[in-house]
């Protein structure tokens, strides 16, 4: 844990600075993962897919007018 901070800290960083932006960067990593998992779970549903070719179908006749 130490050195990990003195590797964080090597550029002048302050270790408040450094702990704040490990803690952002990694609650940004698990924020990502779970959209890419919801994502993936979308397109892994039938009934999703369908939802959106339904909405695209309706936009594209907008699109059309």
């Amino acid at each position: 844990m130490e050195a990990a901070l003195a590797d964080l800290t090597v550029a002048g960083d302050s270790p408040e600075t450094a702990i704040r932006h490990a803690v952002l960067t990694a609650w940004r990593l698990q924020r990502d993962e779970r959209i890419r998992a919801q994502a993936e779970a979308i397109a892994a549903d039938p009934e999703d897919q369908a939802e959106i070719r339904a909405i695209r179908h309706e936009l594209d006749e907008l699109r059309s007018w």
